[in-house]
């Protein structure tokens, strides 16, 4: 009897043993896909920031650059336009400036994500910063809009003319940066759902 007792103590320790050994197996495998999912993530996540940086950029230099002299009368009397007459244009080109130096910042944190995909840190602080900035390029970007809005077609009702038919090449420019604003703001969207989307999954 006590040599069964024995061995069937024996028998359970080792199946117990079998068991844990699994269960580790197991769980190293899921980690692994995890960490392999957010690795995808994340690598995703740096190609969309740097897009994201360089869509700001150009709508920053093409908005602060922008300028047209119409060639009416003699060089002491000519209708001009800047992008710094208008506040709205000069909040833009602020706002594009600072979305654009924080995505390039972000980079090293997009690059750490990649490097420890299972920390959760970076990716938390990344998708709060991100979410502010969605706000703010939203901001600058909608705003213009309206500007270029009127811009084209004026407000009978205000009695604004549209200004496009003498300055098209401001016009067109503006509305460049406006149209490459908006794409990043979508870039950023898409970026903030997929940082949430890395942080969901276990």
């Amino acid at each position: 009897m006590e040599k069964s007792e024995a061995t069937t103590s024996i028998e359970i320790a080792e199946t117990s043993r079998e068991r844990k050994g699994k269960a580790a197996l197991l769980s190293g495998v899921e980690n692994e896909k995890a960490a392999g999912f957010k690795r995808g993530v994340a690598i995703f996540d740096l190609i969309l920031r740097i897009s994201a940086a360089t869509a700001t950029l150009a709508a920053t230099i093409t908005m602060g650059t922008t300028q047209q002299t119409l060639p009416f009368f003699t060089q002491f009397f000519q209708f001009q336009a800047n992008y710094d007459d208008l506040p709205t244009f000069t909040f833009f080109v602020i706002a594009m400036s600072l979305v654009t130096g924080y995505l390039v910042l972000s980079v090293p944190f997009s690059i750490a994500c990649i490097a420890m995909p299972l920390v959760v840190g970076p990716r938390l602080l990344l998708i709060l910063c991100d979410t502010l900035t969605v706000t703010l390029a939203t901001t600058a970007a909608s705003s213009s809009a309206a500007i270029v809005f009127l811009a084209h077609n004026g407000n009978s009702d205000a009695n604004w003319l549209p200004i496009c038919q003498q300055f098209n090449d401001f016009c067109r420019r503006v509305s460049g940066a406006v149209v490459a604003a908006f794409i990043a703001v979508a870039l950023l969207i898409f970026m903030v759902l997929l940082s949430a989307l890395g942080l969901k999954r276990h």
